[in-house]
């Protein structure tokens, strides 16, 4: 049986800076593929481009582009691929405390306090939010390291001061847990991202994580808030979404490359999912990118 290791990321900040800024070219960016927690804040631009993002137990697909911010030993995956077809991908990771805890206490930065509480959930930006601050990533990569320090203050307060955003996990999922939980979910999760295409039997993935079928179930229900069952749906479908709006393959191709083995019950499970059926999703999206 394959398995992952899970990944600890370890972040230094770069030369000269208090925070680590980095930037690649198109799906340069080689960790994307990997599941990983770590305990600094990561701000992440994505220019153009659409994609999967999972971020703890939430899934979901992105068009146009992301502006995410991600809380302190939330899990995610990266948000390109060589499928994404972004221009660029800017990717900023910062502790909590970068400018020393006195100075995040200042009244001036109550806003950005305020936001580092709420990206314990995965931030997703959108609208004007996601094109104009997103800009403003993208330029910090010419500036010196002082005027980057103070763009990304700047950043900060525009984020929190904005209402063009959703809360991914809003559930509630972070690694805050015992190190051998952090072993057994980043498993799992692991494991459903490269098998999702196939069948997965659940006394596999108990198996997985030495665990019996019934403490599983409950384990995992613990944890993220969802059945296993249906963080595997959610999976499938949100590939099915990127499918639909970038592949030209009739609706019953997508159904079966993406895992189920049931056209009607795919049908229901993607209307249920998204609040349309398959065929109105991509109609959707073709009068929206005409």
């Amino acid at each position: 049986m394959k398995t992952i290791a899970p990944s600890f990321e370890v972040i230094e900040p770069s030369f000269g800076s208090s925070f680590s800024f980095s930037t690649f070219d198109e799906n340069a960016n080689s960790k994307a593929h990997l599941w990983h927690y770590h305990p600094e804040i990561e701000l992440v631009y994505v220019n153009g481009g659409s994609g999967k993002r999972q971020i703890g137990s939430h899934i979901s697909y992105y068009t146009d582009g992301d502006l995410i911010l991600i809380g302190s030993y939330l899990p995610h995956c990266g948000f390109t691929n060589e499928q994404t077809g972004n221009k660029q991908e800017t990717v900023i990771h910062l502790k909590s405390d970068f400018l020393g805890f006195a100075f995040f206490e200042t009244p001036e930065m109550k806003n950005i306090s305020n936001l580092f509480i709420k990206a314990k959930g995965g931030l997703a930006f959108s609208g004007d939010t996601k094109k104009l601050v997103g800009q403003q990533i993208a330029e910090m990569e010419s500036l010196s390291n002082f005027d980057r320090l103070l763009t990304l203050i700047r950043v900060l307060n525009e984020l929190e001061r904005s209402g063009d955003f959703k809360i991914l996990n809003a559930e509630g999922f972070s690694l805050e847990t015992q190190v051998q939980d952090n072993g057994r979910i980043n498993s799992v999760f692991n494991y459903v991202k490269d098998h999702f295409q196939e069948p997965i039997p659940l006394e596999e993935v108990a198996n997985l994580v030495s665990m019996t079928v019934p403490s599983f179930c409950r384990y995992f229900k613990k944890i993220t808030n969802k059945t296993f069952t249906k963080f595997v749906n959610e999976y499938r479908l949100v590939h099915a979404s990127k499918l639909l709006a970038e592949k030209p393959m009739s609706i019953s191709e997508i159904c079966f490359d993406s895992g189920f083995n049931n056209f009607s019950y795919f049908n229901k499970s993607f209307k249920e999912f998204t609040g349309k059926n398959a065929s109105q999703y991509r109609q959707e999206l073709k009068s929206v990118f005409k």
